[in-house]
């Protein structure tokens, strides 16, 4: 491929590689992308994300079938060079590259689709940066139980879906959540096929003020580890807690992550409930990467 001309960006401290692929003619193996996201060898991500025009590619046509405005494709790929089917922060960053490199045009109040592999994902600009539809989300039914390094006893976990499969965990207090070792990967029992994404949560004391409830977050991905913030992983950990707390929970949500704080939201739709992630999306630096044959 020779040389990469690539975008650094990150959501609440969720980092990622942008590089722009119109036509599709650039695609990268497993190898290759895990090489570029390596900290101490390459770049250095949690993950890769190639814009492609949706029409210039096979995951795409789907998109474009959903919605044929949806003109350009989040190719995200996780860390280890594994296909991943969405990034709630990734999507955002993407939607402040799209603008940075004049791809896209979104006026206050416009909404702007982007294909991703969960489907058409709506993308508007507020206040804290970029709100995304995460489109609807589901308990999947899966409670399996989670061990993590320093956490001494097994917890069950809550399964969820939200466009990438989830397991959420509760926690005593902070002293548990901030002694957890997330740098090997917590294990599940039954381990689901797909893998998923782990959360662990404590609410803050009082949960709710102000009509918000509140929450901190850690979480380790599959396909990268732990990482300074989770978009869809934050969503997931609200709904969990919303779904715990019971009736009279908020829909609004304020989600504390390492990175900083992200904003959820769950509304009701004609055909069921969704939710929606609101958070920043910054680009940091712009560069060249020469990659190996």
């Amino acid at each position: 491929m020779g040389t990469l001309h690539f975008t650094k960006g990150h959501g609440t401290g969720n980092d990622f590689i942008l590089f722009a692929d119109p036509g599709g003619e650039q695609s990268l193996s497993a190898e290759k992308l895990a090489m570029l996201a390596d900290r101490h060898f390459g770049i250095g991500a949690d993950g890769i994300i190639r814009a492609v025009r949706s029409r210039n590619l096979l995951d795409g046509a789907a998109s474009l079938e959903e919605d044929p405005d949806a003109e350009w494709f989040m190719d995200y790929y996780n860390a280890d060079g594994s296909v991943a089917e969405m990034c709630g922060n990734g999507i955002r960053v993407f939607t402040r590259y799209l603008l940075d490199e004049g791809l896209v045009t979104l006026e206050p109040g416009e909404t702007l689709p982007i294909g991703t592999r969960a489907g058409v994902r709506d993308v508007q600009s507020n206040r804290s940066g970029f709100q995304v539809d995460l489109g609807h989300w589901r308990l999947t039914g899966a409670e399996p139980l989670v061990r993590a390094r320093n956490l001494p006893v097994a917890r069950p976990g809550l399964g969820l879906e939200v466009g990438t499969p989830h397991v959420v965990v509760a926690l005593a207090g902070d002293d548990e959540l901030d002694s957890l070792d997330l740098g090997t990967a917590p294990q599940l029992d039954p381990a689901p096929v797909s893998g998923a994404n782990i959360e662990f949560v404590v609410p803050a004391d009082p949960l709710v003020k102000d009509g918000i409830g509140r929450i901190r977050m850690r979480v380790h991905e599959r396909g990268v580890g732990e990482t300074l913030s989770c978009g869809t992983g934050a969503a997931a950990a609200a709904l969990a807690t919303r779904h715990w707390a019971g009736a009279g929970a908020p829909d609004h949500w304020r989600v504390s992550v390492p990175g900083g704080t992200v904003a959820v939201r769950a509304f009701r739709a004609e055909e069921g409930e969704r939710v929606a992630l609101s958070g920043p999306a910054e680009l940091v630096f712009k560069g060249e990467f020469a990659i190996p044959d």
